[in-house]
């Protein structure tokens, strides 16, 4: 699976272990171009479609669950809106990081991070490190420093940094985003479901709109040229946070497994089949 994803080299690809279900669902697993991960968000949904539309060709389906080493989700289909949402896990919330640090590492002025709220590192199954910033021109300016970013990722379970301000490209949409994951082989994501679930979660906890529920739109990837728009629910049930993530899904591309393995068919046969 490791050699087929580099192969494909999306930001992830889904394996569907089987069309058979267990514990009323479907064994999935997520791989990087570089290694397995226990969950991503985008992947879900996507999965989701295919596994009704192209696996089970079952248009009545209302929603899927499926099984991640990282815990389970339910998707849910929306058909006349052509959209699939679904219930992200409960986050955890871990350590915090120095904005001295975190400034070397995007190669911004440590000034320009937003020091009223935590840089964190939140996980819903996927770790990431949340770190709010004041500007759009701050955030286009980011460029990793990798040695002091792998220096970092070594200390602490989170792998990728989402950095974020309240400032947009777009006026319809409420934060601009950029997801960096250099260690799964992702230099920049153009859309980062799981990050994107976690941030909705940090701007509830911490407050950062003033209230304990959000709808918001949120924009990604319009620095490599691939604008992405993300939509997240958000709100505060008694002492836990309950995060829907909603996109719109379709098929991209389609090939045939065989070209892709072609001159590798004893390692795949090892270690997929």
């Amino acid at each position: 699976m490791q050699l087929t994803a580099k192969e494909i080299n999306f930001a992830e690809t889904t394996f569907i272990l089987s069309g058979k279900q267990r514990n009323s669902g479907y064994d999935v697993r997520i791989f990087t171009p570089n290694e397995e991960i226990p969950y991503a968000g985008h992947s879900a949904l996507g999965t989701a479609f295919v596994l009704r539309k192209e696996i089970l060709q079952d248009n009545a389906m209302e929603n899927v669950i499926l099984h991640f080493l990282g815990g389970s989700v339910e998707v849910n289909f929306h058909d006349e809106k052509s959209l699939l949402w679904m219930k992200q896990n409960e986050p955890k919330f871990g350590v915090k990081i120095d904005r001295y640090v975190m400034a070397d590492i995007l190669n911004v002025d440590v000034s320009q991070i937003d020091c009223q709220y935590p840089i964190q590192e939140v996980s819903t199954g996927l770790p990431v490190i949340l770190v709010p910033l004041k500007s759009l021109v701050v955030a286009k300016e980011v460029q990793i420093n990798k040695e002091k970013y792998f220096d970092l990722i070594e200390k602490i379970t989170a792998k990728g940094i989402m950095v974020f301000t309240s400032e947009t490209y777009e006026e319809v949409n409420d934060l601009n985003v950029r997801d960096f994951a250099e260690y799964y082989g992702i230099p920049e994501d153009a859309a980062t479901g799981s990050s994107n679930g976690c941030l909705a979660e940090y701007l509830v906890k911490y407050r950062y709109f003033g209230i304990d529920k959000i709808n918001m739109r949120v924009e990604q990837g319009y620095e490599i040229k691939r604008p992405s728009l993300l939509y997240k629910h958000a709100e505060e049930v008694g002492d836990k946070i309950d995060v829907f993530c909603k996109r719109k899904s379709g098929k991209y591309c389609e090939r045939e497994m065989d070209r892709i393995i072609r001159g590798n068919e004893n390692v795949i046969k090892n270690n997929i089949l």
